[in-house]
């Protein structure tokens, strides 16, 4: 059994007087003893249940599996909660609130006597956030994920979130109707758990697994699934040992960590959201990381994982497939394999023997599904700091493209004019969109894959090149370029694009650029104006003054780097 001393928890329950007695007498109100709190670790659950985040319905349920598994470990468990992000709910984004979710994770963390924590998180930005925050912290931390829920069924077919997209489109264009489209959203989501497809809350999962922060087959276990209650479980277990052996976040969290994600990520062919969640990750735990690693540690692995939007099948087949582990089995040779995870063991050891039980959703290097899959760091004159675009979502014929701008100044704009049949559109077009970022919107939503013209959809176009300074949603797809940085809000070479401007995306290349003589470009950057709403008080007129651009992790510049564990001043 650990010295009490030694726990952090001591600092609030191992005290005499009337501190100790405090702290202690406040717990017994709740039933527990004062010998539950002499000598065990006290264990934090983070959770971020709530009924207005769908994807995390099921968190009071699994929370109590991790309860079993610290108590059988021999630490005491206490469950707290922060505010949670909806992805399906919240207006105008669930991203603008990441940091202010980062904050309050870190903040109650530090400020309670814990001496470790399981991190609940499912949505998309539940992930990012409680990692975030528990970075900053830097004591024992591990990630238990909700779990996909189960495939949708529609009309004898498998459905997931991505097929919105394709409904939305084929309803715009007179090829679906509203009663056919009840009907696929009666048989969407049939259980608990996050979107079923590779979008950005299953990519989030892979992420975590891949950085060593949860145990082998977190990623990918369906949330209604028994083992996933078990992995729970398992995860309370396992907290309590880090506790005692004292492994922290920084003694995961390296560089090379970080480049066995990015590279799990392209063979998955997750979500483009994963670049800025992974960049602000790196920027509150210490770890020098840029968009370029992006590209570079993504540019020699194929996709493996047959998985939408990229591929055909659904986070339900892939688990039944072996899981994360049967890709990482695959990566192997390129991963850095000696790199410690949670439960004191290397990649190596983790993975080097999980089987795979299915090639037609996980294959190997040497006979991938896609050649060319990760994320595609994009620099020219209209993102002189970058941009991305996912490749493997992507239409082929578009990847080397020139086109005439069709320009909307913001997302208002475009929804007044994108379905006018007087539009000056044709297939060749390149639609930009403005005003979509980290400031601009603000928070950055998950708009840049723009729903065509209707009148090019009614001729059967599928796809044309977009860009954009937001975001897309890991479900989505198409040849969309995101996240352009400097954004057109902070005064980029995006604000100042013009109706017929000549635009070229060059993905081999990793090019994108418009056709137009420095000196147009800067007499343009002269006459601008801002464009863009302004916060006049609160959290978000913070968020707007302080929030960093894409191609940095779009945190809050003064929550970059931690402050620790150590509560320097007590009010007893």
């Amino acid at each position: 059994m650990m010295e009490q001393q030694s726990l952090r928890s001591s600092q609030w329950f191992a005290r005499d007087g009337k501190d100790g007695f405090i702290y202690r007498a406040w717990l017994k109100k709740q039933g527990i003893p004062a010998h539950e709190l002499e000598g065990k670790p006290i264990i934090g659950i983070c959770n971020t249940w709530s009924e207005l985040t769908p994807c995390n319905s099921h968190f009071r349920e699994l929370a109590e599996s991790v309860k079993r598994g610290v108590l059988e470990a021999g630490g005491y468990p206490l469950e707290f909660p922060v505010m949670s992000l909806g992805e399906t709910l919240i207006k105008p984004t669930a991203m603008l609130y990441r940091n202010l979710v980062s904050m309050d994770v870190e903040e109650s963390i530090r400020a309670n006597p814990l001496d470790g924590v399981v991190l609940l998180c499912g949505c998309d930005k539940t992930t990012p956030a409680l990692v975030m925050g528990a970075c900053s912290v830097n004591i024992p931390s591990i990630v238990v994920s909700g779990g996909a829920m189960l495939t949708g069924r529609h009309m004898g077919r498998s459905i997931g979130t991505s097929d919105i997209w394709r409904f939305s489109e084929e309803l715009r264009s007179g090829k679906m109707t509203s009663e056919e489209l009840a009907l696929a959203e009666a048989g969407m989501c049939r259980s608990d758990g996050h979107c079923a497809v590779m979008g950005t809350a299953s990519t989030m999962a892979c992420m975590v697994e891949a950085l060593g922060l949860s145990l082998p087959q977190n990623a990918a276990i369906p949330a209604p699934d028994a083992a996933r209650k078990v992995l729970a479980h398992l995860s309370g277990i396992e907290i309590v040992k880090m506790v005692r052996e004292n492994r922290c976040l920084s003694d995961i969290l390296n560089r090379a960590a970080f480049e066995n994600a990015i590279m799990v990520n392209a063979a998955i062919g997750g979500s483009t959201n994963f670049v800025i969640h992974l960049l602000a990750i790196a920027g509150r735990i210490g770890v020098k990381l840029d968009l370029q690693d992006i590209d570079t540690w993504s540019s020699n692995i194929p996709l493996i994982a047959n998985l939408q939007p990229s591929g055909l099948y659904f986070m339900e087949d892939l688990y039944y497939a072996g899981g994360l582990p049967a890709v990482m089995n695959a990566l192997l040779p390129h991963l850095h394999k000696e790199c410690m995870t949670v439960n004191g063991k290397t990649i190596a050891t983790n993975y080097q023997y999980a089987p795979n039980y299915n090639k037609e959703v996980v294959s190997s290097l040497e006979t991938p599904f896609n050649a060319v899959s990760g994320i595609v760091v994009l620099k020219g004159n209209i993102c002189e700091q970058g941009a991305v675009i996912k490749p493997s979502a992507a239409s082929p014929e578009l990847m080397q493209h020139t086109g005439k701008a069709v320009v909307f100044e913001d997302i208002d704009d475009y929804k007044r004019r994108i379905d006018d049949p007087a539009l000056d559109v044709d297939e060749t077009s390149v639609l930009v969109l403005k005003n979509a970022g980290p400031i601009g919107y603000p928070g950055m939503p998950e708009v840049g894959n723009l729903g065509l013209p209707a009148k090019l959809l009614a001729k059967g176009v599928k796809d044309m090149v977009r860009i954009s300074d937001g975001r897309m949603s890991g479900t989505g797809f198409g040849t969309v370029v995101l996240h352009v940085s400097p954004e057109a809000a902070a005064g980029g070479t995006l604000a100042i694009l013009q109706d017929g401007d000549m635009i070229t995306l060059d993905v081999q290349g990793k090019r994108l650029h418009v056709d137009l003589p420095m000196e147009e470009i800067n007499h343009r950057k002269e006459k601008l104006l801002p464009n863009y709403p302004k916060a006049i008080r609160g959290y978000v007129q913070l968020y707007q003054l302080h929030v960093e651009q894409a191609h940095l992790g779009a945190d809050l510049d003064f929550l970059k780097g931690g402050s620790g564990s150590e509560v320097t001043r007590d009010s007893h």
